[in-house]
């Protein structure tokens, strides 16, 4: 097993590893759709922010510009950790609008204490060729972002790739000429239902560097397990508000479940502080509700694996109990498991 338990020390304090970042949509037309959970979730003590979005919403820019700190924007305590995302998933389909240089002053007068570089995501829908240039593109972008960034916020180079061997000499070449504080891992939400191949270009990037290595989009239930034990570090989604919009209730240790399914019991199985008290026709009819229960189950699955850890369990056990109801991620822990004995 790859994983590692460790402290950040950042510009609002400490942060301590393997941490899930959930997705703030702060900025986006969907903006209110986020509940509190700061403060009320000990695990989340942190958020994840778009900071292209942030700066493109006009309103909310000249707001922070005039004096209101973005935490104030976001209600929450100013001693949150925020890693502001560069936007790179907005440029999917459509080239960049800002720059490295524009990118990095943004995310200085957000005051985040991580910062993702510009970075062009990957398509496998794209000829190899325009996946190659994407790729060299985000390296060139991370470099700039090296050469000018200054400060005390964590730099976090975005790589793209879809193979292991493209991942594994991006962070290579990206280490001898420049300076960060670890790497950010991309274009994996398009693949990842290819658990295979996800679990190998995530391997091939803890192996390349043991620098903090972050994972963008795959924080859910499912893939949070196979993150924790190939050493990832840390990990962002918004699983839990798409999930909540598409009424799915998430499990731990089972994933989501359709509320439509659900039909003959008064109360749901989870005794979270959403679910404890109300029955299931309350929660169906309130997606805060909803969304702050989806919280708590990923803030479940990382507390159970920490527990497994620090218990002294075998987690290897504990990880073929965890997948063997599912074919395809079983076959993908078995291929990370063969993998990492290797290394360890």
């Amino acid at each position: 097993m790859l994983y590692r338990h460790r402290k950040l020390d950042l510009p609002h304090g400490e942060l301590h590893t393997p941490v899930l970042f959930p997705v703030r949509n702060i900025g986006k037309r969907s903006s209110d759709n986020t509940p509190a959970y700061v403060g009320t979730i000990p695990e989340f003590s942190a958020a994840m922010i778009n900071a292209r979005s942030i700066k493109n919403r006009e309103p909310m820019w000249n707001r922070l510009m005039d004096g209101v700190t973005l935490r104030e924007e976001m209600g929450v305590p100013e001693d949150t950790i925020v890693f502001a995302d560069s936007g790179g998933f907005d440029f999917l389909s459509e080239k960049p609008d800002t720059t490295p240089a524009e990118t990095l002053e943004t995310q200085r007068q957000l005051d985040a204490d991580i910062y993702g570089t510009v970075d062009v995501p990957l398509s496998p829908k794209n000829r190899t060729e325009e996946n190659q240039r994407r790729t060299e593109q985000s390296i060139e972008f991370a470099l700039e972002a090296s050469d000018r960034h200054h400060g005390d916020a964590f730099l976090l180079a975005s790589v793209h790739g879809y193979d292991p061997e493209t991942i594994r000499n991006s962070i290579r070449y990206l280490e001898k000429r420049g300076d960060f504080d670890g790497y950010a891992l991309g274009s994996l939400i398009p693949v990842r239902t290819d658990y295979k191949k996800v679990t190998k270009l995530i391997l091939s990037a803890r192996k390349a560097t043991n620098k903090h290595l972050h994972v963008y989009g795959l924080g859910g239930l499912v893939y949070q397990p196979l993150l924790l034990y190939l050493g990832v570090d840390s990990f962002d989604s918004s699983a839990f508000i798409r999930s909540a919009g598409n009424r799915n209730y998430l499990i731990p240790g089972f994933g989501g479940e359709e509320m439509r399914e659900i039909e003959d019991i008064e109360r749901l199985p989870c005794p979270c502080p959403v679910c404890g008290q109300r029955t299931l026709s309350d929660i169906r009819e309130d997606r805060a509700a909803f969304t702050q229960h989806n919280l708590w189950a990923l803030a479940t699955e990382l507390r159970r694996f920490r527990y497994m850890v620090e218990s002294g369990r075998d987690i290897e056990h504990y990880l073929d109990l965890r997948f063997q109801g599912n074919e395809v991620t079983k076959r993908a822990y078995e291929t990370a498991k063969q993998q990492v004995r290797r290394l360890v």
